[in-house]
């Protein structure tokens, strides 16, 4: 019984933060995972930059409702979906990923939430676990389930290392260098067909 678990932004959907940033100029919040390890540090210091700037949830959902999946991450979710289960595993929030889900055809989605004021104020982040894609990848093993992960940014080397396969998709030079045992893809071709071995 195999399950695959993707990440979301940066493999099947562009950069929500990065997207947000260069819709408001704000080059600071241009910082992801790739930059950043420490999720919840990352959030404190994008939560500041939004009081700093007066902006809120209805701000970030303007920009996502104009973001569109990366080129073939449909196709290539649809076809994976057809011959295996699929679960999504992102940091990002369900206030996020709805319109984001619709454009993919509404895979499974495993993330997490906010908590936002009535004013749109965005209060705080609540992560659904520790170490959330890690974790889920062990419950899913202690399930029966053998896992096989993929991901781009630092946040997903625990769930890549804990499958039974796992793979760097369209990640940076300098992780890709740092965890050189990887096997690391930019198509989703190559990413499928090496799944597909897997399988």
């Amino acid at each position: 019984m195999n399950i695959v678990c993707l990440d979301m932004e940066g493999v099947l959907v562009p950069e929500i933060w990065i997207a947000f940033a260069e819709a408001t100029g704000i080059e600071e919040l241009k910082k992801t995972t790739r930059d950043e390890p420490d999720y919840d540090k990352l959030m404190e210091y994008r939560l500041n930059i939004l009081k700093e700037h007066n902006l809120g949830i209805r701000e970030i959902q303007e920009t996502i409702s104009k973001i569109d999946p990366i080129p073939g991450a449909r196709e290539f979710l649809d076809e994976l979906r057809s011959i295996t289960q699929v679960i999504i595993l992102s940091d990002t929030f369900e206030q996020f990923a709805q319109p984001l889900m619709k454009k993919l055809n509404w895979p499974t989605l495993f993330c997490n939430t906010l908590e936002i004021a009535e004013d749109g104020t965005i209060l705080k982040h609540k992560m659904r676990c520790e170490k959330s894609k890690y974790t889920t990848v062990k419950a899913l093993q202690s399930c029966g389930f053998e896992t096989i992960a993929s991901g781009d940014s630092h946040n997903d080397i625990g769930m890549i290392q804990a499958s039974k396969a796992g793979f760097l998709f369209k990640s940076t030079d300098a992780i890709k260098a740092e965890y050189p045992e990887l096997p690391a893809y930019d198509e989703y071709d190559d990413l499928l067909a090496a799944i597909k071995e897997v399988l």
